[in-house]
């Protein structure tokens, strides 16, 4: 803890550095609203349907399924999901009556960017073909997003031509960036272009209003060798588009999916107990047994629908598997699954305390295991799979008040999976005995492989990854279609105002839905079955889910999408209270609001406007306006990096609501902000130790006014603890150091380090933690190794830039704490927006997307700065 921390220039670290609230409930609680926000866009990731069982390394042995769960497989239904987002809590949320209404005003037209498909033929052109390509006349290059540095004038390296690296700053040892981008494209012999792919490197963008340049922070890992290859983007959005609408590829080969490996029963001494006694169960009852043991200390094993659901498909595989002790079960009640769940506790502490050779090891056969199912090839590329893993058996967990949770998800075998490849391409091999249910090569879909799901009777699906060429194109024309819908949506918003009005009850009913999708962006909303979550949408509601209050305003209390709560309180056109009035007459709180609609004449009438446009569109388009809107009335102009930050958060914020993408708050959320405001004490702790240094330098600092006061929320004790906790991690850190040191030293056969030279490091804390204690309370202090007194101001400077900062960080993090930002980011939101916005006000992309959401928009990243949506 030596005193020269005072004079670090740490990194910048983003918020996620300092909380902990991502990992509650079911991973989904509060990820880093800039960086650390990790979308999963995959249909193979649902929350509610999350493996309870533990992870090892495959075994590719097979196990028999139970001849009860294949006889009770329920017959699937298809069923599609309402919409694309994924909304992460179920706690109600007021809404707050100011967010403005979608469509309020116009946004400016300007040039679309098209969607483009990939082109099917991508043979790999001549040398010749090349040579050619080098000569012809390019037109103006289009225009990047600022991730490059923007003093660089030198145009591209032309092709051979070896590139000269940028000479790295001094004043800064984080690493500066740039951009290196392959400018040559392939040229068929048709002479048509084809997409290039571009090799992004790490880059530098400016900062501040000033223009000036910030370099990023470092990031730990493994440096890259000159020589490695980096990775190539598929640039599919250059290639000539295919119009049919129909083939969405021409060659395709995969290896299938990855079955979870057999049950491995307990040890002989680890045994649930009924009444007391020990229960010796078979591995077929034992298993289902411990995906409830597993949960034990969950609020799920708390919920008595859970534990019903639960327990009646367990009695269920007990009639074909009982105890082989003759115990018969009968209540819940009597049942102790805590034998099994400490068995399962021990196990996680012993994979926790593995050494990191061992881990790596593991990792690296189970990387080898899973190689050739990562990728497929898609029209002879290789392009990255979803999510290749087949959902291991478990217990359906769903997602508010669903009444089927707790119910028993079966082991999906390969007669339950149809596989989805290219004619006359090998068939994959399954890595558990058994057959494909069917083969098909169906080239109008994008699916590999799909099976149906024995508790709600749903299609699984495995899917391309969120970067590869089909997702993309599938995302970009989707935000394309919302943009078309400028054209259209004036002249729609006026025939619904009149339609309010209309003497024929099926079209004043009709109106009175469209108003409700366009300004409160509600789901268009379908019938739902006895077994299904209670959830409705708009065309769904009840006259219980809607109350008048005079003299305008309307109170929706209703379970939306996921069983989420939507409540809102809104003022309403005048018209539209009167036709509520009058839908609701004669009627019982049970019976529909909208009797003459659905949502098949809702969305057929919207098509009359416009092809394909239906109240999905409607929500996308009103997400992405308000966005776009809220960006370009509340972003400062003169402003720091964090301040643009918060507004951006801000208009996200405002989207979320309008999408009731709520969420309640995280049970983690007051530790982290405790753990925040424990972090900004220590900012101004080393502040005020570095106002202490310049005092003992010179007493006259103290009537400067930047240093005279003192730092009001840092007590003795707190000071105390502090300088204590630095201590402690410091010898921590050294003995992490030296037990690393001394593996390495065994590994490469040399002889460790003997304990002496670990006991002279954590002599050395204990010294200057001494030594600190001593200047405590004196108002003075003295550095290690001396500074200019020039170098210790610029050092308070700093100090003070990153608590200014971090307190920009702390507000956000409690504004945003009720509300989902990552759901209308990934699915509402056009990314070409955040592009255009980060490019015009010079704030690094990466603060907002994650590498994740980079490689699933790679698309959006060349807008101009003038775009808008």
């Amino acid at each position: 803890m030596s005193s020269d921390a005072y004079m670090s220039s740490d990194d910048d670290r983003p918020l996620g550095d300092f909380q902990n609230d991502g990992k509650a409930n079911t991973g989904r609680g509060g990820a880093n609203v800039y960086a650390k926000e990790e979308a999963s866009d995959s249909p193979m990731s649902e929350d509610e349907d999350m493996p309870l069982s533990q992870v090892t390394v495959p075994n590719s042995e097979p196990v028999t399924p139970t001849k009860s769960l294949r006889r009770k497989r329920a017959a699937a239904l298809d069923s599609s999901s309402e919409d694309d987002d994924t909304p992460l809590a179920s706690s109600p949320v007021k809404q707050s009556s100011t967010i403005p209404m979608p469509g309020t005003s116009k946004a400016s037209t300007v040039n679309g960017h098209k969607a483009v498909k990939a082109e099917s033929d991508n043979k790999r052109s001549s040398t010749t073909a090349k040579k050619q390509r080098a000569s012809t006349k390019k037109g103006p290059p289009q225009k990047k997003l600022k991730r490059e540095d923007p003093d660089a004038s030198e145009p591209p390296a032309s092709e051979g031509e070896e590139i000269t690296p940028v000479k790295k700053e001094k004043v800064s040892r984080k690493r500066k960036s740039k951009v290196k981008e392959e400018t040559d494209a392939d040229v068929e012999d048709n002479g048509k272009s084809k997409p290039t792919k571009k090799r992004v490197t790490s880059k530098k963008v400016k900062d501040g209003a000033d223009g000036s340049t910030t370099p990023q922070p470092k990031k730990k890992g493994k440096v890259k060798d000159e020589g490695e290859d980096e990775e190539e983007v598929y640039r599919w959005w250059e290639a000539q588009q295919n119009n049919d609408g129909e083939v969405k590829w021409q060659t395709l080969e995969h290896n299938g999916v990855i079955f979870p490996p057999p049950y491995e029963p307990l040890p002989s001494n680890v045994k649930m107990r009924y009444k007391g006694k020990e229960v010796d169960l078979p591995s077929e009852s034992e298993e289902v047994a411990g995906f409830y043991a597993a949960m034990l200390e969950t609020e799920h094993a708390q919920d008595a629908t859970f534990n019903k659901n639960f327990f009646d498909d367990w009695l269920k595989v007990l009639q074909d598997y009982p105890p082989r002790n003759k115990i018969k079960i009968t209540k819940f009640e009597d049942c102790d699954f805590r034998p099994m769940f400490e068995h399962f506790e021990a196990e996680k502490a012993k994979k926790k305390a593995l050494s990191t050779a061992e881990k790596k090891e593991l990792k690296k056969q189970k990387d080898l295991f899973e190689e050739k199912y990562v990728t497929c090839l898609l029209d002879g590329r290789k392009e990255k799979v979803g999510n290749f893993r087949v959902e291991p058996p478990g217990l359906f967990r769903g997602r508010g008040d669903h009444p089927k949770k707790g119910a028993l998800k079966f082991r999906v075998r390969p007669d339950d999976i149809t596989i989805n490849i290219g004619e006359g391409t090998p068939i994959p091999v399954p890595n558990m005995p058994g057959q494909w249910k069917a083969i098909v090569h169906d080239q109008t879909v994008t699916w590999l492989a799909n099976w149906v799901e024995n508790v709600n009777g749903n299609y699984k699906y495995v899917f391309l990854a969120a970067g590869s060429s089909l997702k993309g194109q599938s995302d970009m024309q989707k935000f394309e279609k919302a943009r078309e819908l400028k054209n259209h949506v004036d002249r729609i918003r006026k025939d619904y105002s009149a339609d309010l009005r209309s003497k024929v009850m099926a079209d004043r009913q009709r109106a009175t839905a469209m108003y409700f999708i366009d300004k409160l962006a509600l789901r268009a909303g379908n019938e739902k079955g006895e077994d299904e979550a209670d959830t409705v949408g708009c065309c769904s509601l009840r006259c219980e889910h809607v109350t008048l209050e005079a003299p305008d305003f309307l109170i929706f209390d209703f379970l939306g999408k996921d069983s989420i709560r939507y409540y809102n309180r809104v003022s309403v056109d005048p018209q539209v209270f009167k036709n509520i009035k009058l839908f609701k007459d004669n009627k019982e709180d049970s019976d529909n609001l909208f009797d003459r609609v659905n949502t098949s004449l809702l969305n057929k009438h919207l098509a009359s406007y416009m092809k394909g446009l239906t109240a999905k569109v409607f929500r996308t388009y009103n997400a992405s306006i308000t966005f776009q809107q809220q960006l370009d009335e509340g972003t400062p102009g003169d402003a720091t990096i964090q301040e643009k930050l918060n507004a951006y958060n801000h208009a996200n914020r405002m989207v979320a609501i309008l999408c009731n993408h709520q969420r309640s708050a995280p049970k983690t959320h007051e530790q982290s902000m405790g753990k925040m405001r424990d972090r900004l004490r220590s900012l101004k702790y080393d502040r005020m130790k570095l106002r202490h240094v310049l005092f003992n330098m010179d007493p006259r600092f103290k009537k400067q006014k930047q240093y005279a006061d003192d730092e009001s929320d840092l007590d003795d004790d707190w000071i105390e603890d502090h300088e204590k906790s630095l201590k402690n991690k410091e010898i921590e850190k050294a003995e992490k150091k030296f037990t690393k040191d001394n593996e390495k030293l065994v590994q490469e056969g040399n002889k460790p380090q003997p304990d002496s030279v670990l006991q002279e490091k954590i002599e050395a804390a204990e010294a200057e933690y001494k030594r600190v204690a001593e200047e405590r309370g004196t108002g003075k202090a003295k550095l290690k190794r001396d500074r200019a007194p020039e170098k210790i101001e610029e050092a308070v400077q700093k100090l003070n830039e990153k608590i200014k900062t971090f307190k920009l960080q702390m507000d956000d993090r409690e504004a945003g704490k009720e509300v989902a930002l990552g759901t209308s980011k990934i699915n509402y939101l056009d990314p070409r927006i955040t592009a255009a916005w980060c490019s015009a006000h010079n704030v690094p992309i990466e603060k907002i997307f994650s590498k994740t959401l980079l490689a699933k928009f790679p698309w959006a990243m060349e807008v101009d700065d003038a775009w808008k949506f």
